[in-house]
């Protein structure tokens, strides 16, 4: 029997939920835990930021053979499969006491957590919705945002009253004993399995540039647009992330004017996520992305020049506008312009790229300010290379599956 209604949804709430289980695998993640647990084992700043180097880098190559994967086991299987998997390694996290076992399992949570499992969760939607792709990733953008907003300061204050191990052991915990039950109950692996064609249409798709292979859409200059473009926005988002207070700083504000932003940030890319919903459902995701680039680009020269309280909050709204928009495009694009039979190693391509982008991005920034004694060269440099993939988003030629179901490139 049919369910009542299209099972994509509840699809889409298991997909989110997936996605705030990276928690652990995520710079902000383990931003959590970052002091007592340097405190703890004894290591220096420096000596973290390799390690963390390092694991990012290793762990993007999990993002390799995660899609093929998915695309051939389906979504049920992989998904319990790497939860159960990550969860287990946040439990042996909670226990190392070495260096080279903190290396190991700070690899294994980025390359499970940031990579496998942000792949997974991201290709579950494109492959469940087709003619409200834009719509439904709006929404699984504001749940899973709502959903680390509630997770951060849960586990945040585990770390405070209990300490970062038993925090940690949690949330290994829950990822085994709550997340995974959820997938494997909850979870279908494709529309056929519950006798539903995608998102309801009974429409035959088009064959003109859908369901294009890996290969194909490597050799397609708007995937290259498209990925460079969430790739900066990654690699901006990490690198101001990290040193956001000491830039701040710069400028000549205290934390306290870095935490107000912080706060403003987040609800202004929740805002962004439904306002990229819009404009998609009625435009193009070419519009929002261009869009979302432009906006950055200002607040990356806003950030060079603020003087005043204001208007950093006046930057921190761009950011996460900009932000929101980015989200809703990374999600959205791929299922619509290159289908959904190898979506799972085309997006998983293309979260390679987000994730190196993030490694690099706080290197760059620490770079610049050691060559010039400043954050501002290395933001008007970007902002230059933003809108220069502006005006390329603007014109590379959008697969002409994106246009076949989507009334517009």
């Amino acid at each position: 029997m049919r369910p009542p209604f299209y099972y994509g949804w509840v699809a889409l709430g298991v997909a989110a939920l997936g996605m705030v289980a990276t928690l652990p695998g995520r710079t902000q993640g383990l931003g959590l835990i970052t002091e007592p647990l340097m405190r703890d084992l004894g290591i220096g700043r420096v000596t973290f930021a390799q390690i963390n180097l390092v694991a990012t880098l290793i762990g993007s190559l999990f993002c390799v053979g995660i899609g093929r994967w998915l695309d051939r086991a389906g979504s049920r299987i992989v998904l319990t499969t790497i939860v159960l998997a990550l969860g287990m390694v946040v439990l042996a996290m909670s226990r190392a006491t070495g260096l080279a076992m903190m290396l190991v399992a700070v690899t294994l949570t980025r390359g499970l957590g940031q990579s496998s499992l942000s792949i997974v969760s991201l290709a579950m939607v494109g492959k469940w919705f087709r003619r409200r792709l834009t719509r439904a990733m709006a929404v699984y953008a504001v749940a899973m945002s709502v959903g680390f907003m509630a997770a951060f300061p849960i586990v945040g204050g585990l770390v405070l009253t209990t300490g970062w191990r038993n925090a940690w052991a949690v949330v290994g915990l829950a990822l085994m004993a709550g997340v995974a039950p959820v997938a494997w109950l909850l979870d279908r692996s494709s529309p056929e399995a519950v006798g539903l064609s995608v998102d309801g249409d009974e429409t035959p798709r088009p064959a003109a540039g859908v369901d294009a292979t890996l290969g194909e859409a490597l050799r397609s200059p708007a995937f290259w647009v498209f990925a460079l473009a969430t790739s900066v926005y990654g690699l901006v988002a990490s690198g101001i992330g990290l040193f956001n207070e000491s830039i701040l700083a710069e400028r000549g504000f205290a934390p306290a004017v870095f935490h107000q932003a912080l706060a403003v940030t987040a609800i202004a890319g929740l805002a962004g996520n439904f306002g990229a919903g819009a404009l998609a459902g009625r435009g193009s995701l070419r519009a929002v992305a261009v869009t979302a680039l432009v906006i950055l680009a200002g607040a990356l020269i806003g950030l060079a020049r603020v003087a005043t309280p204001g208007q950093v909050m006046i930057q921190a709204v761009a950011m996460g506008i900009a932000g929101g928009f980015v989200m809703v495009v990374f999600f959205s694009f791929w299922g619509r312009a290159y289908g959904r039979r190898h979506l799972g190693r085309i997006q998983g391509a293309a979260q390679a790229m987000t994730v190196i982008a993030s490694a690099v991005g706080p290197l760059l920034l620490a770079a610049s300010v050691d060559a010039t004694g400043s954050y501002a060269a290395a933001f008007y440099t970007l902002a230059a290379c933003t809108a220069s993939l502006a005006a390329a988003a603007f014109v590379v030629r959008i697969p002409s599956g994106a246009l076949a179901h989507s009334g517009g490139d």
